[in-house]
């Protein structure tokens, strides 16, 4: 019996379950050889062996350390001593933002050792029409040194003075401007007097040790990379201002298409793809003009019931109508995800229910994406489903979330901004 490694693979076998789903409809000679291309190869029993190294370091050992006992801590330490091996269930969230300057060649390469079988470039644009990794047109100047460059005097609104509040956009610029600035870590000090000290205020639980190089990529050079790492890929078209993007490529259909072309020139194969946007035409356009590609696109839910209009979920009658249009892949935030009881046991949420019962399959973010040092209430958006900290007492509960997400919600993956700590949760329960 051969088991299923890929994310794909799971959306044409069996639904999630504790045993390994098997395929009876793919050839085996035709996938052996297509994750040997990947790096890849397959042991007597069926279980996929590395033919690069997974470096996992301290934290997962210290959180499950840390966790009360139990069954799942007995059960995650049984795994201790590895081996370790890449999964796609861990997806590298713009790599491994959490210590790492994010979309960066070095944060990419991170992701890759701790594990992540899928790394994420967010997708925009530069002046002259290149697609580029950033998490949004406009974040350069909290995530760049771009204010404290020359082209500072470029940006939408640049930098002058404590609290000028800048806007720095990659549509603002050439690409090769933008090759000439350096990643940091996501922070800023508005208040702050000078340029350089603008460039501060990473929050305590990050760090700026690996902050010496931040290696700005294109999409190009992102898949380029992901080839050479053996990981697979998950771009995100951004949204962006309208204007410009019509100024640059004619339309939003013509942005996506960019997307696909780009992937067809570097060769990359559909299956290794799981194109993302928030935008539900760009996976429709994708679905229905590159289906190859449309297979696998992820449609992106931002429902978040405490922003300002509140983003509601979508209604039971949505869901079906995703599906009937071709949609897949669902990916809601966490805290869309689970709900805890009055006992303080983690279970899934009834929108949860409602996807997997509409037929969609679910991928979520973001994982290691909040202080948890002192436990869910008052950490932010990712654990809003346990404002009181019920059941997320402490960093080390982490696991008990994912675990609900992985076992009860039957998730196909999850970004993490720490691949590992994913990693060591997904390898140990065998999970592709």
């Amino acid at each position: 019996m051969r088991v299923v490694h890929s994310v794909f693979g799971l959306l044409t076998c069996a639904a999630f379950a504790a045993a390994a789903p098997v395929c009876a409809d793919e050839d085996d000679t035709e996938r052996d050889s297509h994750h040997e291309q990947r790096g890849f190869d397959f042991d007597e029993y069926g279980k996929r062996n590395p033919t690069s190294s997974v470096q996992l370091g301290d934290r997962p050992f210290y959180l499950i350390e840390g966790m009360d006992a139990g069954k799942l801590k007995d059960q995650l330490l049984q795994c201790k001593r590895g081996p370790f091996h890449q999964t796609d269930f861990s997806i590298g969230h713009r790599g491994a933002g959490l210590q790492f300057p994010e979309h960066t060649k070095e944060s990419y390469e991170a992701a890759a050792r701790q594990g992540a079988g899928i790394v994420e470039c967010d997708t925009t644009f530069t002046k002259d029409g290149a697609l580029v990794c950033r998490h949004s047109e406009c974040d350069l100047h909290t995530t760049t040194n771009i204010v404290n460059t020359p082209l500072n005097a470029q940006c939408s609104k640049p930098w002058s003075g404590p609290n000028s509040n800048p806007q720095c956009c990659t549509s603002d610029i050439t690409l090769s401007e933008y090759k000439t600035l350096v990643g940091k870590m996501d922070a800023s000090v508005p208040a702050a007097t000078t340029a350089a000290g603008y460039l501060g205020g990473t929050a305590s639980w990050r760090t700026d040790l690996y902050t010496g190089r931040g290696t700005l990529m294109t999409l190009e050079e992102s898949l380029r990379l992901n080839r050479k790492l053996r990981v697979k890929h998950t771009p995100e078209l951004k949204s962006g201002n309208p204007a410009r993007i019509a100024q640059v490529f004619g339309s939003q259909a013509a942005y996506a298409q960019k997307m696909v072309d780009t992937l067809v020139a570097e060769g990359v194969d559909p299956r290794d793809v799981w194109l993302q946007s928030f935008d539900l035409n760009d996976v429709l356009y994708w679905i229905n003009h590159a289906p190859a590609f449309g297979k696998q696109a992820v449609y992106l839910d931002d429902v978040d019931p405490s922003a300002t209009p509140a983003i509601p979920r979508l209604t039971v009658a949505e869901l079906r109508d995703l599906k009937n249009q071709g949609v897949r892949i669902f990916a809601p935030p966490v805290p869309a995800l689970l709900a805890v009881e009055g006992n303080g046991e983690i279970v899934p949420s009834q929108y949860a229910k409602d996807i997997k019962h509409a037929g969609l399959e679910i991928i979520t973010w973001t994982f290691e994406r909040a202080d948890l040092r002192k436990g869910a209430a008052g950490a932010g958006f990712y654990y809003a489903f346990d404002p009181a900290g019920a059941a997320i007492k402490k960093d080390s509960d982490m696991y008990k979330a994912l675990d609900v997400l992985a076992r009860k919600v039957g998730i196909l993956g999850i970004f993490s901004d720490w691949p590992a700590t994913v990693t060591y949760y997904a390898n140990c329960m065998d999970l592709n």
